[in-house]
């Protein structure tokens, strides 16, 4: 017959067995699941946006909530409730627009020009009205300065330099899943861009740079700005123009909401259609920036 201790030393081992039986079936769960997110991640990708919203030129890289009233939403049968998240509230750092900082690319620029002002740049006003002039009708903007204002410092610099001017919108999605215009390339293919680069900031700027939730589908809503890129730190000059909500992970800087006359500028753009018929190329109406004028 057992003693005592030998029926307490006995208990423990199992409790310790137990123990370590649960730690193990919880980090084989959790490594399931981070599995689970990283495969439904490659395939949302794959499936919805990253050949649309990077350029193709490896040397010069360029693809308060930004949401406006739309008749589409995140709860759409476009978007299964739960499939996606939603945007991150926006928590401003001290950092923020504290040392904007715009390198060079091995590649020169598309069309010569001078690099935005660099180091600390204002956040103040907030937001800042900008009118974009296309052949096909006009398509106003409220650049959100307070929230990404590197990349407003960059489109503003840009923009008062002519960079825009005269240049095509290339690129024309019309999925379910991904909905949006892009512009910005003085080449007119993809390839073009200012000849520098610069950081991501909202939403990317928002997440610890561990943290498995910055690589997660979640909805740019329709009437929201964000710059095209090819990675973190690939900025350029190509931006792209959400105009029916669409599904991308947060490492594409939103910069600013689009108006309501440049969401009926570019319903009546992406009614035409992609041409050849598929969800992504060139738009069958062509597009011409005629002039970008902060207000």
């Amino acid at each position: 017959m057992s003693t005592n201790s030998e029926r307490r030393a006995a208990a423990k081992r199992a409790l310790d067995q137990q123990v370590e039986q649960r730690a193990q079936a919880a980090r084989k769960q959790r490594n399931l699941l981070m599995l689970v997110g990283a495969l439904v991640a490659v395939v949302v990708l794959a499936g919805v946006g990253f050949v649309v919203l990077h350029d193709k030129d490896p040397g010069n890289v360029n693809a308060k909530d930004a949401t406006t009233d739309t008749s589409e939403s995140a709860d759409s049968e476009a978007f299964p409730a739960g499939s996606v998240g939603k945007l991150p509230t926006f928590t401003a750092s001290p950092q923020l627009g504290a040392d904007c900082q715009y390198q060079k690319t091995p590649r020169s620029a598309t069309k010569a020009v001078e690099l935005p002002r660099s180091g600390k740049v204002p956040t103040d006003p907030a937001e800042v009205s900008v009118s974009m002039m296309t052949d096909q009708g006009p398509i106003g903007l409220m650049l959100t300065n307070g929230q990404s204002p590197c990349t407003v410092n960059s489109f503003i610099s840009l923009a008062a330099k002519d960079f825009f001017n005269d240049t095509k919108c290339h690129r024309l999605t019309t999925s379910q899943t991904l909905s949006v215009l892009q512009c910005g390339d003085p080449a007119g293919d993809g390839t073009g861009g200012p000849g520098y680069e610069f950081d991501n900031e909202y939403p990317t700027d928002q997440y610890a740079s561990t943290d498995p939730a910055a690589q997660q589908p979640v909805v740019y809503p329709r009437g929201t700005v964000a710059m095209a890129n090819a990675g973190p730190g690939t900025n350029g000059s190509q931006f792209f123009l959400v105009y029916r909500d669409s599904m991308l992970p947060p490492q594409y800087t939103v910069f600013g909401k689009i108006q309501d006359d440049g969401l009926a500028t570019l319903d009546k753009i992406a009614e035409a259609g992609v041409q050849g018929g598929g969800e992504d190329g060139t738009p069958v109406t062509k597009v011409t920036v005629k002039s970008v004028r902060a207000d």
